[in-house]
């Protein structure tokens, strides 16, 4: 398939953060200076998730008024209706933005305006995934939670945990997802992105219906057989996962590996500008790299709708989209 055709193909983003997915042009436009692209952009020299999580310093200071949230959601969605991308799940910290002039609650609802206006200009169906940050006091994230239990089911779909995984290990987190278990919040949950196979298992035990990244989830096929019987989603980002050094050699990326294990494997672009992807590109890096066919790709796309927070009758229409490019 030619990059042309495979722009046409349906896509499904479900692990895009905003922060990360900011054109240079609309921070240059909010920020108010002539920004250059290696301020916004990774190399292959990025050592690690904490120097990949630099990056995203000058983007959040354009997401601290209602203007620049709504901007950059509705500017994203612009972005990916470029590549005919038919669902996004669009993720992002709101305490990172809110101060005293700003609070959580409008720092949402300024997100999901810029959302709902980007699908009616452009049809891209999309939701948003709040992110409790590693971080961050236990009183913050569940004053997030609390504000995603207000906008479930109204253009928020699940919260998510995400930060530098290495310094806070998922058992600091039990009672917090306890809370979203009690408030029946769906969650993924950032994992195994940094080496450990236990914060994998410790997030699918909380609850996590999918995980962000799970590339520790290498060789340990016990761990995969919980994430297989369980039907967990496993959030696969081929670029940036070799740019934070999750994997250090692309041979040794376990996409295959997942797949031929049984496991329910999707293709994402974790962080648009940060990484200088699209879902386009990630998925010609797929076939190149891990010999998957077209129809493979259209069986990771299906595999997304599986495991996107919509309900049965949403999933079905997204599958709608697949009957023709199957054909």
């Amino acid at each position: 398939m030619f990059r042309a055709e495979m722009e046409t193909v349906p896509k499904i983003d479900l692990h895009c953060h905003l922060d990360g997915s900011m054109s240079l042009e609309t921070v240059r436009e909010l920020s108010g200076r002539e920004v250059q692209p290696e301020e916004l952009q990774v190399t292959d020299e990025c050592r690690s998730l904490a120097e990949y999580l630099q990056k995203f310093d000058l983007p959040l200071q354009c997401l601290r008024t209602e203007k620049g949230l709504e901007t950059a959601a509705f500017r994203l969605i612009e972005e990916v209706a470029g590549e005919n991308v038919k669902y996004i799940e669009v993720r992002f910290a709101p305490m990172l933005s809110a101060h005293e002039n700003l609070s959580g609650t409008q720092v949402v609802q300024a997100v999901l305006k810029g959302l709902a206006a980007g699908r009616t200009k452009f049809g891209v169906w999309s939701n948003a995934i709040l992110c409790a940050m590693r971080h961050h006091s236990e009183e913050q994230n569940l004053g997030m939670m609390k504000i995603a239990r207000e906008f479930l089911g109204q253009g928020v779909c699940a919260v998510d945990l995400a930060g530098d995984e290495a310094a806070y290990p998922m058992r600091e987190f039990a009672s917090l997802f306890e809370w979203a278990r009690r408030w029946e919040l769906p969650f993924t949950i950032h994992a195994g992105e940094c080496g450990s196979v236990l914060n994998v298992t410790d997030a699918v035990a909380y609850g996590a219906r999918r995980i962000g990244h799970g590339i520790a989830l290498k060789d340990h096929l016990e761990a995969q057989h919980i994430c297989r019987e369980k039907g967990i989603g496993i959030e696969m980002c081929p670029v940036s996962n070799l740019q934070t050094k999750a994997i250090q050699k692309i041979e040794e990326y376990p996409l295959e590996q997942f797949i031929r294990n049984g496991l329910c494997v999707t293709i994402n672009t974790d962080n648009r500008t940060v990484s200088n992807t699209s879902l386009t590109k990630e998925i010609e890096m797929v076939k190149k790299y891990w010999h998957q066919t077209d129809k493979d790709i259209i069986q990771r796309m299906k595999c997304a709708v599986e495991v996107a927070f919509l309900t049965d009758q949403e999933k079905d229409e997204l599958l709608n989209c697949y009957s023709s490019a199957e054909g």
